[in-house]
């Protein structure tokens, strides 16, 4: 299954040492069910049973059987540490790392999920995001080999460095920062800002605007969506210019270069937005955005508008260019909720 218990059994000889080392006695914990339909998630609790059995591990593995609620509860505020291991990239969240996280239990997990946003460091662990091998076996055999690593060299010794006090003082550093740097995005207290600032307020905003004296910024922004519709086909681009030729050659990177397009709005009267698309191509192959720049209307003469940009490319590389245009308003939420857009080079 894709949350890959098994991880922990890769190299059982290893595993053995750990749990058995007499200075850093380690426990881990299962506990889950498997749907009736679930032979695979049978088959792993059965694998995970048969392995707490063996000599080595009693009382080092343990599986917890009759999983329910209350069994969560107390696994998520009485555990020092909470292990996730799914397969990058399919961990939808992860919420149980969210809830132990209110608990003062530390995080080691893969970064995907939560915990790709979740983490800081020195306030839990994690296996890198991305993965080395294509093939999966391999990429649990390394994870595997990371997580004994990290238990054998940081997580253990850190927890058994108690000194004279009787605890880990560094320890309990990792918790603070924990609480107080992460535990604050994952709250409801979070998420109910975040819908009032970002959605409620803000739409609660825009329809008392549009709504206002009988409706009246509403119907003209439809009228105006109406003219653009019925003009936009007809604009045109009359003139462009250049400072010089930037495309296809190499430009110096900080120099500066001037870019002028005169339009034709066809009457829409400061209607049209220009910017400047840069792309780039990455190591794994995507388009990836590397700026956009907004060209000023710097001149109108009867319909003619006059763009101009000052544009500098500030880093070395590949770089793609390309010229958007697009219908503005100043009652329009984002370009986007206008479906006009058009390219050229």
């Amino acid at each position: 299954t894709y949350k890959r218990a098994h991880l922990l059994f890769t190299d059982l000889d290893r595993l053995a040492k750990i749990v058995n080392n007499p200075n850093c006695p380690v426990q881990f914990l299962y506990t889950g069910k498997a749907h009736p339909y679930d032979g695979a998630g049978q088959d792993l609790i059965k694998k995970i049973v048969e392995i707490s059995r063996r000599p080595e591990f009693l009382g080092k593995i343990i599986f917890l059987e009759n999983y329910d609620m209350q069994l969560a509860r107390r696994l998520v505020t009485g555990v020092d540490i909470w292990l996730n291991t799914p397969t990058r990239p399919l961990e939808a969240s992860g919420t149980s790392g969210e809830k132990v996280l209110m608990n003062g239990v530390l995080n080691f997990s893969v970064l995907d999920g939560w915990w790709l946003e979740g983490y800081r460091e020195g306030a839990g662990w994690a296996l890198t995001e991305k993965r080395r091998y294509q093939n999966q076996e391999h990429q649990d055999q390394l994870d595997a080999a990371t997580i004994y690593t990290i238990l054998e060299t940081e997580i253990l010794p850190l927890f058994y460095a108690r000194g004279t006090k009787g605890y880990s003082e560094g320890w309990i550093k990792c918790i603070k920062k924990s609480i107080s740097e992460i535990a604050p995005h994952y709250t409801m207290k979070r998420q109910l800002d975040d819908y009032f600032s970002k959605f409620y307020t803000k739409l609660a905003k825009r329809y008392y605007l549009l709504s206002a004296n009988d409706n009246a910024k509403a119907k003209a922004l439809a009228r105006w969506k109406e003219e653009v519709v019925e003009k936009w086909d007809s604009i045109e681009i009359v003139s462009f210019e250049k400072s010089e030729e930037i495309v296809n050659v190499s430009i110096e990177s900080g120099q500066e270069y001037n870019i002028k397009y005169v339009i034709d709005e066809k009457g829409l009267d400061d209607a049209i937005g220009l910017e400047l698309v840069t792309t780039y191509i990455n190591a794994e192959g995507k388009q990836c955005l590397y700026s956009v720049e907004p060209f000023e209307m710097v001149k109108k003469e009867d319909t003619f508008h006059t763009f101009r940009l000052k544009y500098k490319l500030n880093n070395a590389g590949s770089f793609t260019i390309s010229y958007r245009m697009f219908p503005k308003h100043p009652d329009l939420p984002h370009c986007q909720d206008f479906c006009y857009v058009r390219w050229f080079t």
